[in-house]
């Protein structure tokens, strides 16, 4: 089955759209988690490599049978190094065997043989076992050119795995270099339209998706509707939604009228539910798998409302 076409039975079981982002941060884990890490020993690398690993399976447990997807951050477990990297692929690997699509977030994005490379490393697709990272989809990072992109598609393609494309990103300064305007069209557009037209090349007779998305964040809500209709036929990765401000308002025209066309990503909304309210006060740091079910099951409901799965 293509990544669209696995995606889209997954979301069909679960009912949702929502998307659990795997964000480990070491002075946000519960001290649960830190003692467990100190007291199996080793340096300061190989305790927070377990204690990302730990965390993160007990967060995959708690929402394996919540949403259809979870998306892993490379930087914090690389940031670790050698062991670091050894806990993001078992990370992965464990969220596949619980029946969880993986989308690795690396944003890697290179020339000609180098972006083979990186191609090869994560998109294992439909097999977990043809990549030492067992993504089903990479986020991947086009501002080197459209010649950058190719080799990411082609083992895509081959694979059948998913890309989701940087075009609009939800932080700040994303204007900066976005926003460029030439011959009347922005530079996001520019790279929309490149997107779609991967899509239209590549994507299987009978499909509505293919398996080439794009990253729109959820914090322009204007520019997403737009980006929307720009690509007809592109899935769409949404950020922003919880911490960073976005709402289920905010992404509702990312959806066809079957409820299908995005993923709506959070965090550290839910990773870190126990150290907001009302997590905090029901649940605590005691109790921190609890505000992680909760927290996801409220964003559940609060896309149910746009999103008619």
């Amino acid at each position: 089955m293509t990544y669209i076409a696995r995606l889209h039975q997954a979301m069909k079981t679960q009912k949702t759209a929502a998307l659990v982002g795997l964000d480990p941060r070491y002075e946000n884990l519960p001290e649960e988690i830190k003692e467990a890490a100190k007291d199996r020993g080793g340096d300061r690398l190989e305790m927070y490599a377990y204690a990302f690993e730990r965390f993160c399976c007990e967060v995959i447990d708690v929402v394996t049978d919540l949403v259809p997807a979870v998306k892993p951050q490379a930087a914090f477990f690389e940031e670790l190094g050698p062991e670091g990297c050894l806990a993001l692929a078992r990370v992965m690997r464990y969220a596949r065997k619980k029946g969880l699509l993986v989308i690795c977030d690396a944003k890697r994005g290179d020339i000609g043989t180098t972006a083979q490379a990186y191609a090869s490393a994560y998109l294992a697709g439909e097999d977990a076992k043809a990549a030492p990272w067992a993504a089903d989809a990479l986020t991947i990072n086009p501002y080197l050119g459209t010649d950058t992109l190719q080799p990411f598609v082609d083992l895509a393609v081959k694979r059948e795995a998913g890309l989701y494309v940087l075009v609009r990103t939800s932080n700040p300064g994303a204007a900066t270099f976005q926003d460029r305007t030439q011959d009347g069209v922005k530079l996001f557009e520019a790279v929309a339209d490149a997107v779609e037209a991967l899509n239209v090349q590549t994507m299987e007779a009978g499909e509505t998706y293919g398996s080439i998305g794009a990253v729109v964040g959820a914090t322009y809500p204007e520019e997403l509707a737009q980006l929307r209709k720009r690509m007809p036929h592109t899935p769409l990765l949404i950020p922003g939604f919880g911490s960073q401000g976005g709402t289920a308002d905010d992404v509702k025209s990312a959806f066809d009228a079957d409820g299908f066309g995005a993923l709506i990503n959070n965090s550290r909304g839910i990773n870190f539910a126990y150290e907001k309210e009302p997590y905090k006060s029901q649940f605590g740091q005691s109790n921190w798998q609890a505000a992680v079910e909760a927290a996801t099951k409220d964003m559940i409901k609060s896309l149910a409302g746009v999103c008619p799965l």
